[in-house]
């Protein structure tokens, strides 16, 4: 099997907020052209500020990349700025969906398109496209997002992302504030853009045993470091993950309480 393409490559990078909070620590990880990759941890693990230093969105929250280095496709990208990294094909889906909740389904997903040059009757192929994975949206798609559900309106952002044609989405705490039946559906969603369409996700993600059910690899944050890698059916199995991350031990399930968090790192970062 030939060896899949880097199409990201972030080394060693540091990010610090307001010039003093290091956020994160050396942070290295790569991401395979076509492939799943999920960044996992609790909140607070880095994983936001790891997303906004790949997309250049750092500005906006007083951050910046001030060590290492971030490469797409070989290119290094920490001086590009948002709209040049969509028109390189990264586009980011914020925490939180951010709808433009006055418009309509369909006039938040035709903003998604804003820098295409392709023509009009490219990008109505493309929202045709957005409508068969997403069919409940074309069905709501001239009700104003606003008085839509949390998962349409999840939807919507990632729908609204495909509209500019990416190579690789960002896809910040998609599950976040949905019900179990719609986290699954926007999962397989996502499984399924990239087993058809070809797109490339990096996801970051609470819910390690979701993520880690469609991701091809993952990498475990902790207070800004990575302290665990690994093919995703291997973390799923690994005893630390079990314990710490799914809440499942060789004793049964155990709350996060009754856990040291020096025994954690020590094991990890020994």
């Amino acid at each position: 099997m030939t060896p899949a393409t880097t199409l990201l490559n972030v080394n060693s990078i540091e990010v610090i907020y307001n010039h003093v909070i290091l956020v994160l620590k050396g942070v290295s990880f790569s991401v395979p052209e076509g492939g799943i990759v999920a960044l996992l941890g609790g909140n607070g693990a880095g994983k936001t500020t790891t997303l906004r230093a790949v997309s250049n969105l750092l500005a906006g929250e007083r951050g910046q990349v001030t060590k290492g280095s971030i490469e797409l496709r070989g290119e290094r990208i920490e001086a590009l700025s948002p709209a040049e990294l969509v028109r390189r094909g990264v586009i980011q889906v914020m925490e939180g969906r951010h709808c433009f909740g006055h418009l309509t389904i369909e006039e938040n997903l035709l903003t998604g398109a804003y820098t295409r040059r392709d023509g009009k009757a490219a990008v109505a192929a493309t929202l045709e496209k957005v409508y068969a994975y997403f069919p409940g949206l074309k069905n709501r798609r001239t009700s104003q997002a606003a008085y839509t559900s949390g998962g349409e309106q999840q939807m919507t952002a990632i729908g609204r992302a495909l509209m500019a044609n990416p190579n690789m989405v960002l896809l910040d705490e998609p599950s976040m504030g949905l019900a179990p039946q719609i986290v699954d559906e926007v999962f397989s969603i996502v499984k399924d853009l990239n087993q058809k369409e070809g797109v490339t996700f990096l996801l970051a993600e609470q819910n390690t045993n979701m993520a880690l059910r469609y991701a091809d690899f993952g990498y475990i944050l902790e207070n800004g470091r990575v302290v665990m890698e690994g093919v995703a059916a291997d973390l799923r199995n690994n005893e630390d993950v079990k314990e710490f991350y799914l809440g499942i031990s060789s004793q049964g399930r155990k709350s996060f309480r009754d856990i040291k968090n020096y025994r954690r790192r020590k094991r990890w970062l020994a």
